[in-house]
Parts: C-alpha cells; structure tokens; sequence
C-alpha cells in the first residue's frame, strides 16, 4: 500500500512535492532508495564513498526482508529527491516502541526548501500512529545543517542524567 503526502516546498509555491512510503518490491522505488542513498554516501556527510555495486544490487531486497524497517520517498514529478529509512525498535525504560531513522537525505538540488523537514514530519506522524514513545537518530558533529534541522524540529541531544552525560555513539565492525 502506498501512502502520499503533498507539501509545498520553500521557494516555489507552484511546486508540490509529493512523500510516498517506500514499497520495495515497486522497481522505481528501489532503485531510488539507492540512488538517494549513494548520492548521500558519496558526499562530506556520508564519508565519501559511494556505495559498492553488491550493496546497491542487495540493500532493496535485504531492507525487504526486515519487517521493522520503513521509510518515505519525496518525489519532485517523477524524481526521486529525498529519502528517509527507518527502523522500529522498543525503548525498555517505558516498555514502548522507538524509531530510528537510520538515514535522512536530499538531493543537492533540492535541499533548503523543507523537504528534510517534511520527512521527519512524516516519520513523526507515522511514530505517533504506532504507539512510539520517541524519535532517535544520530549525526556527525560537524553536520551542522542536518543538527539545525533536527533541532528546529524538536530533537535534542540524549541523556539520562546531566550528570553522567550526553550518550555517546560508538560502533564495533565485525569482519564476516
């Protein structure tokens, strides 16, 4: 089943654009996931690199296979121009569900015109109607449009207790 949302954008009025849930098993669908996503890993923000030709073949069908995964496409006509993918999760404290979005990102040409923050509104919305208790993501330090964005719509840096800190993201590769 696809879900659409239309907004207008900042900077064109005349122009909508339209968010879809992603259906994977939709070939345009798929190939956008990893084209988005290979844009935003060939950039500063993603490390640089694009992404190998196994894991874009792979990536659709194993994100298939997870029944906790969701994400939205915002198409500009027929072009896909942003992508957001996320990952329900259970938050133990309150006994509730979380989601994560693991990825946010917009195509150069059509950043600063609100797109981002149409595609948390639609992972907001979608949270809320599944009974999540909260949001989470993480960002590099030095992405300060990405935190300004974030931060304008309501995240904030996690802790517990002031006193023991802000969570830290660490990360364990292990070899196959």
């Amino acid at each position: 089943m696809s879900q659409q949302t239309f907004i207008q954008t900042a900077g064109s009025p005349s122009q909508r654009i339209r968010i879809e849930r992603i259906a994977l098993e939709r070939p345009e669908h798929a190939r956008a996931l990893v084209d988005l996503l290979d844009e935003y890993a060939s950039g500063p923000q993603g490390g640089g690199v694009a992404l190998a030709a196994q894991v874009r073949e792979q990536l659709p069908g194993l994100l298939a296979t997870r029944a906790h995964y969701i994400g939205w496409l915002a198409f500009d006509g027929e072009q896909a121009v942003g992508l957001l993918n996320a990952f329900e999760g259970v938050s133990t404290f309150k006994a509730r569900p979380l989601l994560n979005i693991h990825d946010i990102a917009v195509t150069v040409n059509h950043r600063g015109r609100g797109l981002g923050r149409a595609l948390l509104a639609q992972a907001e919305h979608h949270a809320r109607e599944i009974g999540c208790c909260k949001l989470t993501l993480e960002v590099l330090e030095g992405n300060r449009n990405a935190i300004d964005l974030y931060r304008a719509a309501g995240f904030a840096a996690y802790e517990l207790d002031p006193e023991m800190g802000r969570a830290l993201f660490f990360e364990k590769w292990l070899k196959p």
